[in-house]
């Protein structure tokens, strides 16, 4: 188990000896290779997949900033491996105090995210990833969107063309038109809203902006849902690394239940669809985005608790 530390905004809380971490450290690279090797195996051939390239592409972590493991803040390292991430940026030797609180030797290595500086840079973005957190937490979720967002991207297709060019649509262009004009379209999420056609955007009943993002987040929607990988790769280092792949992972199954329910034929790449224009393909849609909320919940909570320090280190 970690040592505890005399607990300060400043100091590490907690010690991991060689033998715990380096563990850790190699689990998480060989999680994160099953994504991202075919991913850059793919993008080598110059070859495309609608679903699993979407985390490597969309968002802005690169595969070799996720396979970097972090033991998060107030977690310090010991050991001659660890020597290594006093070239990292942010990571800081113990002080003589904080190694006399441990019990460690004054001549072993032990490093520790330096977090008032680290959160110092990065005060914006934590201050942005706790607003849209506690909303998002404090609202009630909405169910009844049956992913319309990734219809609304291929409305009037033959006038605008379609964001995924290279698949098909199950039901064709203007059966797809029609699926969306037949349906309420009351999309939260900006970043989903903000690739309508322009023809889709004005049968959304909200108008979503990234200024009003902090008060329509919702915890049912798929694609805040996904998100929690963003807020814990923008929080970076201070996220220990398993909880970083846990809310990947959400996100790479919420990603292909998003395909499956939007207008195109994935049927080639071995995903059926949710036949969302249907009953039966509703209520399945909806049965999986609770699930996914319940998920989520939990690791939006744990997200707010590594949240705790960054936040006490700018007060």
């Amino acid at each position: 188990m970690p040592l505890p530390l005399h607990p300060s905004r400043d100091s590490a809380r907690r010690v991991l000896a060689e033998d715990e971490w380096l563990p850790r450290a190699r689990a998480h690279a060989e999680r994160v290779a099953r994504f991202a090797e075919p991913f850059v195996a793919r993008r080598n051939a110059g070859k495309k997949h609608p679903i699993e390239d979407f985390l490597f592409t969309y968002y802005t972590h690169k595969p070799g900033q996720l396979g970097r493991w972090h033991p998060g803040a107030g977690t310090a390292l010991t050991g001659n491996a660890a020597e290594e991430r006093l070239g990292w940026k942010h990571y800081r030797a113990l002080t003589d105090a904080e190694r006399e609180a441990a019990g460690i030797e004054a001549d072993a290595t032990a490093v520790v995210l330096d977090l008032p500086a680290y959160a110092a840079e990065r005060e914006e973005t934590i201050r942005f990833c706790a607003l849209i957190l506690r909303g998002t937490m404090s609202r009630p979720a909405n169910f009844g969107c049956f992913g319309l967002h990734e219809w609304a991207m291929a409305y009037r297709s033959a006038k605008f063309g379609v964001r995924h060019e290279y698949l098909p649509l199950r039901l064709g262009a203007d059966g797809t038109d029609r699926v969306l004009e037949e349906h309420r379209i009351r999309c939260t999420h900006f970043d989903a809203f903000r690739f309508y056609t322009p023809d889709a955007a004005p049968l959304n009943e909200l108008q979503p902006t990234r200024a009003t993002q902090r008060d329509l987040e919702q915890p049912g929607c798929l694609h805040a849902n996904m998100d929690l990988y963003k807020w814990a790769y923008k929080l970076g280092a201070a996220v220990a690394g398993e909880l970083l792949m846990d809310c990947f992972e959400l996100a790479w199954r919420i990603r292909a239940m998003d395909m499956q329910a939007s207008p195109y034929d994935l049927t080639a790449w071995g995903f059926e669809p949710i036949a969302i224009e249907t009953p039966a393909g509703k209520a399945a849609y909806v049965e999986a985005q609770r699930g996914f909320a319940a998920e989520a919940a939990v690791l939006r909570e744990r997200l707010t608790t590594a949240l705790a320090p960054l936040e006490a280190a700018l007060a």
